[in-house]
Order: C-alpha cells, then sequence, then structure tokens
C-alpha cells in the first residue's frame, strides 16, 4: 500500500541556497528519498551530495497540499 510522505530539503546551486518542500506518494521511506534525489537532480541538476534532506514524515491523507497527488490518492 502507497503512503504519502512529505519531504522538505534545501540544495545548494551556485552561491545561493534553494529551499523545496514535496508531497510523493512511496511504498517506503526510502524510495520517496530516491525519488527526490531523482527529480530534484535532473530538474536543477545538482548532484546528490548537494541535496540536503532535513525532515521526511508520513502524512494523512487530509493534510495533503499539494492537488496532484490529492487527485491520485482519491
Amino acid at each position: 500500500m502507497a503512503k504519502i510522505f512529505r519531504v522538505k530539503g534545501w540544495f545548494q546551486q551556485r552561491w545561493q541556497r534553494s529551499t523545496f518542500t514535496r508531497e510523493l506518494c512511496a511504498l517506503s521511506e526510502r524510495q520517496a528519498l530516491e525519488r527526490i534525489y531523482s527529480e530534484v537532480g535532473s530538474r536543477h541538476k545538482v548532484k546528490r551530495n548537494l541535496i540536503h534532506i532535513e525532515d521526511i514524515s508520513e502524512i494523512k491523507p487530509e493534510e495533503i497540499k499539494d492537488p496532484r497527488v490529492r487527485a491520485m490518492v482519491g
């Protein structure tokens, strides 16, 4: 059964620091972390060692803020 995770973190891109909060469906916390590394690295051309995760937590369906994730859950 898929769970919903909220991941908060930041990444260093040149001389500036960019923060992010992302919600996604994954089977485990480890899979959610892998998807974050993959998506942020691909989108912003940042290596994994420059992506820092501050918090990863499982959330309830009522707490979802992202409309795309909410539509997937139903």
